[in-house]
């Protein structure tokens, strides 16, 4: 990994709210220091970033929380008691689909990202506010899986014909299910990223390193893998909505697999090229490094220097990434951000879909929302384009 430091950004109001967030990220104590009126802005960036009660958690656990005003104290537990309540209903879905999916004992499955976090005990999962299930099943049993699910009251979100085949045919899951009586959407995955993408990875290698979690139904990623499948929906999926979030998610799971677990280090790069996310494994950890000062040891930098890009898209890159990952000034609206994360968007599509098909894509949706004037999707209604 080439070294350098990422572009500072002029003390203007955004780049000093921008600054007390990773500053907080880094050590929430840094909370402490700040002015009402810094502190206010801060908490709302965090919060904005479903990051609130993650520092809410950590300044509990060091004895902090008593140092900040009363108001920043009840915003704070206030976040904390939402995620245990969202972390009860997560469970509660995962037991629910371990029951439906009983008359299928030989199927196996794999929590990931939050729920995983949850079952694997993970420092991430403290304070994280959950939003959905993501299970990763092999593909040749979706359709079993789906009406077993179907049987017992979940339901797809209604689609277009080509929204649902956009889905069967070129992602890497089904259309999102949810529960006649309950509002937790279940995703089934069958793999990392998209059929189409250029880091596609093999599922069966990741199904068989999959651990279990004692006491459940449930599997999760071997510790490389959910380090590897953290990077990827970050730097490969596109999504940016919860950018910082999942660069959150990166950092804690490097130093905590880091320790915790011997041989992580070692393991993690040879992994990374057998799953084909060389690439995206190396801006992972790049940023995590660069922005929240992950430590990553010396061996491990020099050996992901081989999946590097060139030196004028690395520089790009280098002035993207930081721009589109760190939250905005609550009140100020940034051009340059969105730009950026227009530009990771679109890079996000170019590598998950073949030219033509891309092209294809992208006309049709057009087409719907400006020439149709098809209104756009309900907000329970996932987005295809951001998917």
């Amino acid at each position: 990994m080439r070294d350098a430091a990422v572009p500072q950004q002029r003390q203007t109001p955004d780049g000093r709210v921008r600054a007390h967030v990773v500053a907080a990220l880094r050590d929430p104590a840094s909370l402490t220091a700040l002015a009402p009126g810094e502190l206010d802005f801060t908490l709302r960036v965090l919060r904005r970033s479903r990051l609130l009660a993650r520092i809410a958690w950590q300044l509990r656990e060091q004895g902090l929380l008593e140092r900040l005003p009363r108001q920043a104290q009840d915003a704070l537990v206030g976040a904390l008691a939402t995620t245990e309540a969202r972390a009860r209903l997560a469970r509660w879905e995962l037991d629910r689909l371990a029951w439906a999916l009983a008359d299928l004992p030989d199927l196996p499955l794999v929590a990931m990202k939050g729920c995983a976090y949850l079952l694997a005990g993970t420092p991430n999962a403290r304070g994280r506010l959950f939003a959905d299930v993501d299970l990763l099943v092999p593909e040749l049993r979706l359709t079993e899986i789906e009406r077993q699910l179907s049987a017992h009251g979940w339901r797809a979100a209604e689609l277009s014909p080509y929204d649902d085949n956009y889905y069967r045919l070129w992602t890497h899951e089904l259309p999102p299910l949810t529960h006649a009586e309950r509002e937790v959407e279940v995703d089934l995955h069958h793999n990392l990223v998209m059929r189409t993408s250029r880091f596609r990875s093999d599922p069966a290698s990741l199904l068989a390193a999959a651990r279990p979690v004692p006491g459940t139904r449930f599997q999760v990623l071997a510790p490389v893998d959910m380090t590897l499948h953290a990077i990827a929906h970050l730097l490969a999926g596109g999504e940016l909505d919860d950018a910082l979030r999942e660069l959150v998610d990166i950092d804690n799971l490097l130093r905590h697999f880091g320790e915790q677990m011997p041989g992580f280090w070692q393991a993690f790069w040879p992994r990374a090229r057998q799953l084909n996310l060389a690439r995206p494994a190396f801006y992972g950890l790049r940023y995590a490094q660069l922005l929240l000062g992950t430590p990553v040891p010396e061996a491990l930098r020099v050996a992901a220097r081989e999946a590097a890009p060139g030196r004028t898209v690395l520089a790009l890159m280098d002035r993207l990434v930081p721009r589109a990952l760190l939250p905005q000034h609550p009140d100020q609206h940034s051009r340059r951000t969105d730009l950026a994360r227009l530009l990771l968007f679109i890079r996000s599509h170019w590598l998950r879909m073949p030219p033509l098909m891309l092209m294809r894509h992208l006309s049709y949706k057009f087409y719907l929302r400006h020439l149709r004037r098809v209104p756009p999707p309900a907000s329970n209604v996932p987005q295809l384009t951001d998917k």
